[in-house]
């Protein structure tokens, strides 16, 4: 065998075992993915967005040019069932306005929730509202500043616990939100209302108890239960009730956006609300609608 060829096989032979070696080598660790959170993006984008700042701003402004109007009309923002009877236009003027993602933004605890790959809990929850941090949402300061300048007392209606009164009244405090001192404006979920039921969170119960002595001229929320009582929760029921008021949003009533969390997510799961993450993620999927 020439010299030249035993080269060639010994190259060839140190390059299979090479190969070999490299092909036996154990695969190195992958790195470990993040899990999948349905929250992440509407999180993101509340925080982020510049588009969601001048919604909300836009919505405030327009709501605080109607305020003089609002005030000249006599109507009643309240649904006809949750006014005290009588002449209202004798009572002095209040707005309603829900508190978690209406006045004050909770995205940092939401936040955490995708951190960690936690789900909502009650003791987190309270935990947080304890904590005293949340900041305002744009364009609440000044709207309730501008109504608070025309005499309008502001009743702040929260499923947040009545027994976190305190904190809660703080943090609206130092947003610099108005809090009139010699009212009971903070009516969490367990305030008592004498002759009304309370049926779960509903809010009914402490609406008509702000109508007791007021005339509600306007009402802030997120969600749909936040201006009326939901009596059926289901997509075909709300979109109803919602229709049934048409006339009034944008100009009684004023809906925040908030595409984080809401009694619409338990209306279109149903039953499945508390199933695992994957199965109401196939529900969503299902739900879609692609127009073809």
């Amino acid at each position: 065998m020439s010299h030249l060829r035993k080269t060639s096989v010994l190259a060839a032979t140190l390059w299979l075992a090479a190969c070999q070696h490299v092909a036996e080598k154990p695969a190195a660790p992958q790195p470990q993915g993040v899990a999948a959170d349905d929250n992440l993006n509407a999180l993101v984008w509340m925080q982020h967005s510049d588009e969601y700042a001048a919604a909300t701003r836009s919505l405030y402004r327009a709501a605080a040019s109607q305020l003089d109007a609002a005030l000249a009309s006599g109507e009643e923002a309240l649904a006809g069932n949750e006014r005290r009877p009588g002449d209202r236009r004798v009572l002095p003027p209040a707005i309603i306005m829900d508190i978690d993602e209406t006045v004050l933004d909770n995205s940092p605890y939401q936040a955490r929730l995708v951190a960690d790959g936690g789900e909502f809990d009650n003791n987190g929850w309270n935990a947080w509202v304890a904590e005293k941090k949340a900041q305002v949402i744009p364009g609440a300061l000044e709207f309730t500043q501008a109504a608070a300048a025309r005499g309008i007392t502001i009743f702040y209606i929260s499923n947040r616990e009545a027994a976190l009164s305190a904190e809660t009244l703080e943090n609206l405090r130092a947003a610099g939100l108005p809090v009139k001192p010699d009212e009971n404006v903070f009516l969490g979920l367990g305030t008592q209302v004498p002759g009304c039921e309370q049926v779960g969170s509903e809010k009914r119960c402490r609406r008509q108890l702000v109508s007791q002595k007021y005339r509600v001229v306007m009402q802030f929320g997120d969600q749909l239960g936040d201006f009326v009582e939901i009596r059926s929760n289901t997509p075909e029921a709300r979109a109803a009730l919602s229709g049934q008021y048409s006339t009034w949003w944008g100009e009684r009533w004023w809906m925040l956006p908030n595409p984080s969390y809401g009694g619409w997510e338990s209306a279109l799961l149903g039953e499945n609300r508390r199933a695992a993450p994957e199965a109401r993620r196939r529900i969503k999927r299902e739900s879609l609608k692609q127009n073809k």
